[in-house]
């Protein structure tokens, strides 16, 4: 009887730690990247939140009260990416992911404008920001 509990106990938190998880964007690659990101994100909170803060001038008070809605720190920065992507501003597309958040990311990436296989799709899929995503600093230095 104690096997079975501890059986189902364990099934229990990993459901829960996968249910957590699915981001379901349409794209596995770009799944497989969040869950990462999140990963990453819960271990150094303070860091997550000043990468926001520097790429996408999130304040920290915002990034907080997202979270506080049990919001994903990968959910936060896919949100933040597509409002920059798609020129929305950042409380637009965290309206439509309340609304739509069971269609997933694919969907509200489309609703914003942002269709799957365009290259701003593949922006969203790039792993990391570095500053400006308008950087023109490409090639060797002379």
């Amino acid at each position: 009887m104690k096997q079975i509990i501890k059986t189902l106990a364990m099934l229990f938190i990993v459901f829960n730690m996968n249910a957590q998880t699915n981001f379901n964007t349409g794209d596995q690659d770009l799944d497989k990247q969040l869950v990462e990101i999140n990963n990453e994100a819960k271990n150094d909170l303070t860091k997550f939140k000043t990468d926001l803060l520097n790429v996408f001038k999130i304040p920290f008070e915002k990034t907080e009260v997202l979270l506080k809605e049990k919001m994903e720190p990968a959910e936060i920065l896919l949100s933040a990416k597509i409002a920059s992507i798609s020129k929305k501003s950042l409380d637009q597309v965290i309206t439509c992911y309340k609304t739509n958040k069971s269609k997933g990311w694919g969907y509200i990436a489309k609703e914003m404008g942002i269709k799957p296989g365009s290259p701003e799709f593949h922006e969203l899929k790039k792993k990391k920001e570095k500053g400006n995503s308008n950087n023109k600093g490409k090639g060797k230095k002379k």
